[in-house]
């Protein structure tokens, strides 16, 4: 039985500066210690990746775990995907009040944003940015009358 997403994984190029700003901005937890690997053979088979040399934390909030990897080897893309690119591309951190507020700590904390302030789309509040890495992130408060609003999904079984 799937009970939902557990952890979304982002590449890193810096693993201490980008866990301590996942910390300040949102408020992820380091869940354990951090962890690595080179020549382990299980770890290349596991991800299918050859050669693999990697270090790694998982982080936690609310209800989602994010997971940051900053790999040695091999040598993989350098530039972050964009919104429009094929494959994974952002995750969305939802907002209970005040997005405008909590778009201009985030801009102080490293965020940037190509619009000048979320945008109100009626049934949702949002604004896509990049986390100092460049990642995107999308922003997003969720008006009363939404249909995927957070606090609607059943509790865990």
């Amino acid at each position: 039985m799937i009970r939902g997403i557990h952890h979304v994984s982002v590449h890193v190029r810096d693993l201490e500066r980008m866990i301590a700003f996942y910390r300040d901005a949102f408020g992820f937890e380091l869940v354990g210690e951090p962890f690595g690997w080179k020549e382990e053979p299980v770890l290349d088979a596991l991800i299918d990746v050859p050669g693999s040399a990697a270090r790694g934390a998982m982080l936690r909030t609310g209800n989602c775990y994010v997971e940051l990897f900053e790999f040695q080897a091999p040598p993989g893309r350098t530039e972050p995907l964009s919104p429009q690119d094929r494959g994974y591309t952002h995750f969305c951190i939802d907002v209970t009040h005040d997005i405008e507020g909590e778009y201009a700590r985030l801009k102080a904390l490293g965020m940037t944003f190509g619009a000048p302030a979320p945008i109100d789309m009626g049934h949702v509040k949002s604004v896509y940015g990049r986390d100092p890495e460049g990642n995107v992130i999308e922003l997003q408060q969720t008006a009363a009358h939404c249909d995927f609003r957070l606090d609607r999904l059943p509790p865990a079984a």
